[in-house]
């Protein structure tokens, strides 16, 4: 009778681990899983039409790190990074993850190799329990010793997509803001905003971000190129609006 007692005690144990494993599923380290289509249809925003049907597409299991959803033949690959690498730039703490870092991004076939490792490190470091300060750390000690590889050519990392939620300014602070920011990025290892002429200008004008080896020139896609996204995709911006707040665009960028 003891024994018996006992074994429906461990059961019952079982039974409630199972339970909270089921209603924690796809949520980890703070975020949770976007819709599968929503993402897919996001992560493949980040790239213009004409690469897009046949790029590498990734989703994000919080539990485990990124997935292939569809295999691609060109070389291109795409995602929605919810921690990015602006996360680990700059001084101040990363204190905690973000639950609403909304970050596509897309890379050529160099750029996979080299700077897309660390969206995927992160993500699995984050899966794995690492704290959120620990991995700011790790990150920053790999660059600065050169773990991480600036990409072995010229290439380009496209950053298309109608919707980011991100940090304003990383190398400063962690404040956030959500807006439509078509654009694409250039390799520029050790280039400098004064090599282009570009200072502080940003904008329309190319400008650099994290120089050094694994820096970028930016350039902001112009008002037409950037209409024509916003309008295309003004279903999924809103269907992502409605998922959570943070992810509205402001009034003065929303789609009409």
């Amino acid at each position: 009778m003891k024994r018996s007692t006992s074994f429906a005690i461990v059961l019952g144990l079982m039974v409630c681990a199972s339970a909270n494993a089921q209603s924690n599923q796809g949520r980890s380290a703070g975020i949770e899983a976007l819709p599968r289509d929503m993402e897919i249809e996001l992560a493949a925003s980040a790239l213009p039409k004409h690469v897009r049907d046949n790029a590498t597409i990734y989703v994000l299991d919080p539990r485990k790190g990124f997935e292939v959803a569809r295999k691609g033949t060109n070389g291109f690959h795409a995602l929605v990074a919810r921690t990015g690498d602006d996360a680990f730039r700059g001084t101040w703490p990363l204190d905690k993850y973000s639950e609403d870092q909304l970050y596509p991004i897309a890379f050529d076939a160099a750029g996979a190799k080299a700077q897309m490792r660390v969206f995927f490190d992160a993500a699995q470091a984050q899966a794995q329990g690492m704290p959120a300060a620990e991995l700011k750390k790790l990150m920053q000690e790999r660059v600065k010793t050169g773990y991480y590889k600036p990409p072995a050519r010229a290439g380009i990392s496209y950053m298309l997509a109608p919707l980011l939620r991100t940090y304003d300014d990383p190398e400063t602070s962690p404040k956030m803001s959500t807006a439509s920011h078509p654009h694409v990025m250039y390799f520029a290892p050790n280039v400098s905003g004064e090599d282009i002429g570009s200072g502080d200008l940003g904008g329309v004008y190319p400008h650099i971000i994290m120089p050094g080896p694994h820096g970028y020139i930016v350039q902001a896609l112009d008002t037409k190129e950037k209409a024509t996204i916003d309008k295309q995709y003004a279903g999924l911006v809103q269907k992502f609006c409605k998922l959570k707040q943070a992810w509205c665009l402001p009034k003065e960028q929303a789609h009409h």
